[in-house]
């Protein structure tokens, strides 16, 4: 029994083909969005890769990026076939066509829901990557004079500037590396040079933080050093969290900005495929109208349209019999010969007649 028969006379089947026709086109601009989304999604975070460890964090503007391209190209031609399809003559030569497409059609849809999906279940691997590569640039902070590391002072101090936060997990963790260089340190101090013997690694550690953790709307100067000590500063408590410097450390900043950028994307990608679902159905139902259509013989009556000929469980009892059948076709038998008489059939003569010889009478 077919599933969600609908009867459908000419003229309904001609409103569904031109409505299909611009739905489809529609459905083109619903591709530009999804690149155009992928693409920015691809900027921002290379924007920031410096602080990202190497993942599959461009697994999702990558998704994107393809499945926009390809709805641009099967829509297009989808509004085509729809278009020709309101002439059941035009529509014969698109007949073997139609149901080629309509799966790969399907494929597409399901890809749509799978990056939207992706975008929900990114959050860990980009909290994981942001971790490791905020680390790593928090630790080369001083190496100013490295090639390769000489810009990451400015992106950290930009990102923190930016991003009103400080740190990887908080303005702590620039108490625990050497983030003064060098160069900058007077080894002729006492100071200086009992806090370098003082650490087991011999780093120069400090209690302060890079003045791109201040707060600029406190309304006071900014306390960047000796933030544990409380009577190096006037009327300052450090244990009150009260402090003129960004207290929320930079990978959550910079999780939460990613996340509501994805959890947009990701509303607009399922928003996407449930408009690309219901062209999918629409297309369905016209494709098994007109070719009732056209083994009906009366190409002005009535006919019937589905989305499946069948039930749900034949046909998956259908598809899977199909499955488990492919490439037996190409499998030889090892059954004896005397089962299958196309096989080792003796024929000597190789076409001829089998005349019987006529005896030639002998002379007397």
């Amino acid at each position: 029994m077919a599933v969600l028969k609908v009867k459908f006379t000419k003229t309904k089947r001609d409103k569904l083909a031109q409505i299909l026709w611009i739905l489809n086109w529609v459905s083109v601009v619903s591709g530009i969005i999804l690149f155009s989304l992928g693409l920015f999604l691809k900027i921002e975070i290379k924007k920031r890769s410096e602080v990202m460890a190497k993942g599959d964090i461009n697994s999702v503007p990558n998704m994107l990026i393809s499945v926009g391209v390809v709805a641009c190209i099967i829509n297009f031609l989808g509004g085509k076939i729809c278009y020709d399809c309101s002439d059941a003559n035009k529509f014969s030569r698109w007949k073997l066509v139609m149901l080629p497409y309509i799966v790969c059609t399907f494929c597409f849809t399901f890809c749509i829901l799978v990056g939207a999906l992706m975008c929900y279940t990114m959050r860990n691997e980009l909290e994981e990557s942001l971790y490791l590569g905020l680390r790593d640039a928090i630790k080369f902070y001083k190496d100013t004079d490295i090639p390769g590391r000489c810009f990451l002072k400015k992106t950290v101090d930009l990102l923190q500037i930016g991003f009103h936060c400080c740190g990887n997990n908080g303005f702590r963790d620039w108490f625990e590396i050497q983030w003064v260089s060098a160069r900058y340190l007077n080894m002729a101090s006492k100071d200086v040079l009992d806090r370098l013997k003082s650490n087991v690694d011999g780093k120069f550690l400090v209690d302060g933080v890079p003045f791109s953790c201040c707060n600029p709307s406190s309304p006071r100067p900014c306390i960047q050093y000796q933030l544990t000590n409380n009577s190096a500063h006037y009327n300052y408590d450090f244990l009150t969290e009260e402090l003129n410097i960004w207290v929320k450390g930079c990978r959550e900043a910079l999780l939460d900005y990613y996340t509501a950028i994805m959890r947009s994307i990701g509303i607009a990608a399922l928003l996407i495929w449930l408009f690309e679902l219901s062209v999918l159905i629409g297309v369905r139902y016209l494709q098994t109208a007109m070719k009732n259509v056209l083994l009906l013989g009366d190409l002005e009556g009535e006919s019937d349209g589905w989305l499946l000929e069948n039930s749900f469980v034949e046909t998956a009892k259908y598809n899977i019999s199909i499955i488990k059948n492919l490439g037996k076709a190409n499998q030889i038998s090892t059954v004896s010969s005397l089962n299958d008489p196309n096989i080792d059939v003796q024929n000597t003569n190789c076409g001829k007649t089998n005349d019987v010889t006529k005896s030639i009478p002998a002379a007397r």
